[in-house]
């Protein structure tokens, strides 16, 4: 096992569900499950309107994203996989990204950047190429750059 790893994973931060509705998603995730919005995201780049959602408190927060896309023929497809992607906490996105790539992992375009709710992401795209041979095994993962109370809390 490497043990010069420069980064942790904390915890899960997210998981996001897609749908070609929303409204369909918030009637289970916010009317019948309880879940609190606590924020929308629209991107044109992105292809998505999201709610933004919460289970938990504090740390232990897992931010549950509720997706539609502004065109259902335009890429990225948020609905076309009902459970888009899982998010990941990061200690140091920037090491860990720099340490991933080096051995080998794939990410996908659009480097590290502000996301939805404000921290810096990147995502590992699923699938390995020729170049980059390691990739999520057909997960679309999110590495998220955990704020300092997450990283005091989850270490």
């Amino acid at each position: 096992m490497d043990t010069t790893r420069p980064f942790k994973v904390l915890g899960i931060q997210q998981v996001a569900i897609g749908g070609t509705s929303k409204d369909r998603l918030r009637t289970l995730w916010v009317d019948l499950f309880g879940l609190q919005v606590t924020g929308h995201f629209v991107s044109e780049r992105e292809n998505v309107d999201e709610d933004i959602c919460a289970i938990g408190q504090g740390a232990h927060t897992v931010e549950v994203d509720l997706m539609q896309p502004l065109d259902p023929d335009k890429k990225p497809a948020v609905h076309a996989t009902p459970l888009n992607h899982i998010g990941l906490w990061i200690d140091d996105l920037p090491a860990a990204v720099q340490w991933l790539s080096a051995k080998g992992l794939r990410f996908a375009p659009g480097g590290i950047r502000k996301g939805a709710a404000g921290h810096d992401i990147c995502f590992v795209h699923p699938k390995g190429s020729d170049e980059l041979p390691v990739g999520g095994e057909g997960v679309l993962i999110e590495l998220v750059q955990a704020p300092s109370e997450v990283v005091a809390a989850l270490s």
